[in-house]
């Protein structure tokens, strides 16, 4: 039976392992790399909103709006975060609390919102992650197995996409998922797209747990290219390093894939939801299983999109995937209500968890200042500073 280290694997004999989160720097975040994607955004929404405009579209949209079902749209969001807690705990074999998990899900959210979609947030919520676990009386969660833990979150993900591609391949045999604006070409592009992604994900998921050889000669290559010659050296360890942990997950039990899968389908079907809520909230008569199918289809295709959190470029792809369906005068607003509840709420977090630990760590190092300051003058105080 597995054990709660299993995931990662063992420590070599060697010096002694420093303290959870001692070996982690902070992640740089500068304020422009937030204002940037805000920028993008808002300026995607000015140009919405300025070809769809109607003087009278947001009294419409008080006299229809229904709250009750907007507050399920504000559920989805605290849905999206409880389940992204729990999944993180889960992966952790619950050595990461609930608690710790929310705040670790939050800092991916928010570091997913700062950088390109393919890139997603893993190293910042790693960050978070060791720094939540340590200095707790338990012992605490360790970069290695951090690491592991971002591996596994990542090939459930992917998997999560690969499932959801045949359902929308058979959904669009029977409803109009690619939207008929995008035309006959656009059509295809999005469904060969979409056929390309998920056997590229399946490839990615065979190398990772039963070939991790695979991606290690790929690396290798790659690391041959004359620029990139120096890092080949680090690239093999850390991909020793990656193989090892493959061959740990691959000792997990069945239940283990099952729950972390369920748990991953709850995360992005809440997210799913979400726009399906807005806009069912303001015009009751809109189909609702077609506004969520596209919905699928719209989030995996800003997948590709190269903008911090797909700014910008997400924006076009809601009035393509729903201006059809709801008139014209509801597009921005809707749309903006959505990037609120789904993405600048998160940068707000983000922000004020940031700003908190930075806060947290000049405490620390005053503190420890201090205690110091003590000690030099008062050796008898060394037991206190060990302490």
């Amino acid at each position: 039976m597995p054990t709660d280290s299993d995931i990662i694997p063992p420590s070599e004999p060697g010096p002694k392992t420093p303290d959870a989160g001692s070996e982690l720097k902070a992640p740089s975040i500068s304020i422009a790399t937030v204002i940037w994607p805000i920028v993008l955004g808002l300026g995607a929404v000015s140009i919405i909103g300025f070809a769809t405009f109607e003087p009278d579209m947001f009294s419409r949209m008080a006299r229809t709006l229904n709250p009750w079902i907007m507050l399920g749209a504000v559920a989805m969001v605290g849905s999206r975060i409880l389940m992204g807690g729990l999944r993180l705990s889960h992966v952790s074999h619950n050595r990461l609390p609930l608690w710790g998990g929310i705040k670790g899900q939050l800092a991916w959210d928010f570091a997913s919102n700062i950088t390109p979609s393919l890139l997603g947030g893993a190293p910042i919520a790693a960050y978070y992650i060791v720094k939540q676990s340590s200095g707790r009386e338990q012992k605490g969660v360790r970069i290695g197995e951090v690491t592991a833990f971002m591996m596994f979150i990542l090939l459930l993900d992917q998997t999560w996409f690969t499932l959801s591609v045949p359902i929308l391949l058979v959904a669009a045999m029977f409803m109009e998922v690619i939207p008929s604006s995008a035309g006959a070409v656009g059509s295809y592009v999005a469904l060969l797209y979409f056929v390309l992604f998920m056997v590229w994900t399946v490839l990615f998921a065979y190398a990772t747990l039963f070939r991790p050889e695979l991606l290690g000669r790929v690396v290798d290559r790659i690391c041959r290219i004359r620029f990139l010659r120096k890092y080949r050296e680090r690239a093999s360890h850390e991909m020793e390093d990656y193989s090892e942990r493959a061959n740990a997950l691959r000792s997990q039990p069945l239940s283990f894939f099952v729950r972390g899968l369920l748990l991953t389908g709850l995360t992005w079907i809440s997210r799913y939801f979400l726009v399906v809520f807005i806009v069912w909230s303001v015009f009751p008569s809109v189909d609702q299983l077609l506004l969520f199918m596209r919905s699928i289809a719209m989030t995996i295709s800003a997948l590709i999109i190269p903008t911090p959190g797909g700014a910008g470029g997400i924006e076009a792809l809601y009035a393509l995937y729903f201006s059809s369906l709801m008139p014209s005068a509801f597009l921005a607003p809707t749309l903006i209500v959505w990037r609120i509840l789904g993405y600048y709420i998160f940068l707000g977090i983000g922000v004020f968890m940031s700003t908190h630990q930075i806060h947290k760590s000049i405490r620390r190092k005053k503190k420890m200042a201090m205690v110091d300051l003590v000690a030099d003058r008062n050796p008898e105080s060394e037991i206190a500073r060990d302490s």
